[in-house]
This record gives C-alpha cells, sequence and structure tokens, in this order.
C-alpha cells in the first residue's frame, strides 16, 4: 500500500514523514523542494506479542511505503506546476493531506497564520485542477490521436461530461457512471475519486486544549463528505520518539496520550481501503501479511507464495486474542480454540494462519 503525503508548504509533510519513516530529512522554509518515497513498519502491538513469544529469527510487521510531496500551490505558481507534481501521486492508495493548524512565527511570516479550513478549501481546487488537466489531456489523444479506439465517441462523450463536472468543482467520486463508464474510467487515477485522510498538524498548546483555529468547521466538512480526521502533534511526536523508551511512554501519559497519531492514521488507512493482517508465525519468522477484508483462505494464502495458493489443502487457525488470553498455543488447543479451515474459510483480522499445501 502507498500512501501520498500532500499539502500546502510547511504545512509539516516532512516532519510527519520523518516521523512515519524514521528518515532525517530537513524540514522548514529552506530544505529543498524534492520528492520523497521510503516504507514504514505499520504499528502493531500484536505482532510485538507474538515475535516475544516465538522469538524468531526474524520479525516482518506489515509495511507501508510513503510518498512526500513538496508543498504547492497555484496561486505561488500555476495550475501545470501543481498538476505535474501531483500526477507523482496518482499511482497511491490513499491521500493523506497534511493540514497546518499549529503556529510558529518563522512559518506565519512566510504564509501566514494558520487556517485550516481554508487550506483544506484550496487545496480541494489544487486536486480538482490536476484531474481537469488530466481530463484535458486525455481528451486532447481522443481527438488528435493517430490509433483511436473503436469506442472513441463514447469515450470523448464521457471525458467531456467528466471535464464540466470538474469545471462545476463536483470531484469525480461524486459523479454517477453507468459500467461502461467506469471501464472508460479505469487506469486513469484520477485524485479526486481516491480516497481521502486528513491529518490536522498541531502544537502542543493545541494538543492540551483540545481546540485550534476553525476545528469546528474542519470536522463539518469532514463529517459531510465522510472523510477521516486524525490530529498529529508532529513536532512533538518527533521529539517523543527520539527519547528512550520509559521516558516516551512517560510523556505521553503525562500528555495522557494513549497511541501516537501515527498509529492510528496507519489505522485510518487500513480502514479506510478494507484491509486487516493476518500472521504466520514460527521460529523462523514472525510476520503480518496485508489483504482485504472478505479475503479467501485460499487467496490468503497467496499473499505468501503462489505455491502454496495453487497447491491449498487446509488451514490450521487460531485467532491471536485466544493466543494472547490463554498465553501459549498449547493452551489454545486445549481449549478448542485451534481449527481446520477449508479454501472458502473467510480470513479475519488477527487470525494466525498455517497453510497445508502440496505440490
Amino acid at each position: 500500500m502507498q500512501i501520498g503525503l500532500i499539502g500546502m508548504p510547511l504545512s509539516g509533510k516532512t516532519t510527519i514523514f520523518n516521523l512515519i519513516t524514521e528518515q532525517h530529512l530537513d524540514t522548514g522554509p529552506g530544505a529543498k523542494s524534492e520528492i520523497h518515497v521510503a516504507s514504514a513498519a505499520v504499528p502493531d502491538e500484536r505482532i510485538e506479542f507474538l515475535s516475544d513469544l516465538y522469538h524468531p529469527q526474524k520479525t516482518s510487521p506489515a509495511r507501508i511505503q510513503f510518498m512526500d510531496l513538496p508543498g504547492m500551490c497555484s496561486q505561488n505558481g500555476t495550475a501545470a506546476q501543481g498538476a505535474f507534481l501531483l500526477d507523482k501521486v496518482r499511482g497511491a492508495d490513499v491521500l493523506v493531506q497534511v493540514v497546518r493548524a499549529f503556529h510558529q512565527d518563522f512559518v506565519s511570516q512566510s504564509v501566514g497564520e494558520p487556517n485550516p479550513f481554508k487550506e483544506i478549501c484550496d487545496f480541494s481546487d489544487e486536486l480538482l485542477l490536476a484531474d481537469l488537466a488530466a481530463v484535458e489531456n486525455r481528451l486532447k489523444k481522443l481527438k488528435e490521436g493517430r490509433k483511436l479506439p473503436k469506442d472513441v465517441v463514447g469515450q470523448i462523450a464521457f471525458f467531456e461530461r467528466l471535464r464540466s463536472a470538474l469545471e462545476m468543482e463536483i470531484p469525480v467520486d461524486n459523479i454517477e457512471m453507468t459500467e461502461q463508464e467506469k471501464e472508460y474510467l479505469s487506469g486513469h487515477h484520477f485524485l479526486t475519486e481516491k480516497p481521502l485522510i486528513l491529518a490536522v498538524n498541531i502544537d502542543e498548546g493545541q494538543l492540551v486544549s483540545g481546540d485550534y483555529p476553525g476545528r469546528a468547521r474542519v470536522f463539518s466538512f469532514a463529517e459531510q463528505r465522510g472523510i477521516p480526521v486524525i490530529e498529529i502533534c508532529g513536532l512533538m511526536e518527533m521529539e517523543i520518539s527520539q527519547l528512550p523508551l520509559e521516558e516516551r511512554i512517560e510523556f505521553m501519559n503525562d500528555l495522557n496520550l494513549q497511541e501516537s497519531g501515527i498509529t492510528r492514521l496507519a489505522r485510518a488507512a487500513y480502514g479506510y481501503l478494507g484491509l486487516m493482517s493476518f500472521f504466520t508465525v514460527g521460529e523462523d519468522e514472525v510476520r503480518a501479511w496485508t489483504v482485504n477484508n472478505g479475503t479467501p483462505a485460499q487467496q490468503a494464502a497467496g499473499k505468501i507464495h503462489s505455491d502454496i495458493e495453487r497447491g491449498f489443502i487446509r488451514a490450521e487457525v487460531f485467532h491471536y486474542d485466544s493466543l494472547h488470553e490463554q498465553g501459549s498455543p498449547s493452551k489454545v488447543r486445549e481449549k478448542g480454540l485451534f481449527r481446520l479451515e477449508g479454501r472458502d474459510y473467510t480470513v479475519k483480522d488477527g487470525d494466525i494462519i498455517s497453510f497445508r499445501f502440496n505440490v
């Protein structure tokens, strides 16, 4: 899974990127405007427990790839420049807009006082402009290209309707389409049809008070559109991450933080995409595997290796909660909580599975 971090200049994207991926890139007004890509482990207490229990040679949590785009705004450049940058993130599964709510003097001097709601609306325009540019490009190819598809007339009509909707500020995911039109859309990766999460970057004072300018409007806007909102105190979490574990826990307890904003962001992305994790365990490796909700056992086996899927016989299954409660696999068996499942068994989040197969 890839997550694209997008937003306005100096909103704190690279700070959050550093925090998630354990990078040490320069941030602030003097930093270079570059695209950064790195992966990060998905925070999951379950895999830590399993690793402590099985003492494997290797522990492999689920991973997410993050892409950090430079801040952009067509007000300070051109719509074409913004569209060019956003084209780089069209392959992402989820977009996370980092929104500045925090106050810092040097940032305010560069880009003004924080106005989260306006920033969200302004960047929504950036996404619409980028998609509009992509539609215009597609129409040009359909009208002027040498090798035209057989259904070129239908495609032109569809993309002209798409252009009209975008000009009226209607995102692609709000446009009703026939099955044929959905096929026309396939493969184009429009930004306004992608899942979006708002990550509001707050400061320590706002974390303590639970408020920042325009917070009610941000949540009202997001609720109306079904967009998750995660509040992250990026700079403070970066400082916390550099502390020894005991001090880190104490610091978070003092601030009444049960878990980091990064953990909540990963969970929101998983939930938004309908993803979950199952585990394989043993002395060699404890590993988390990411699959879609509703995945049958045989298909899940294919995540590990195509041979296991092809030669699938049975899945030996017990659940993490049972293991955590009983304390050992032998006690899970004694309680009758271990079972054999067939190819059509629907894998559950937290299942611990060993696949029997024969090729």
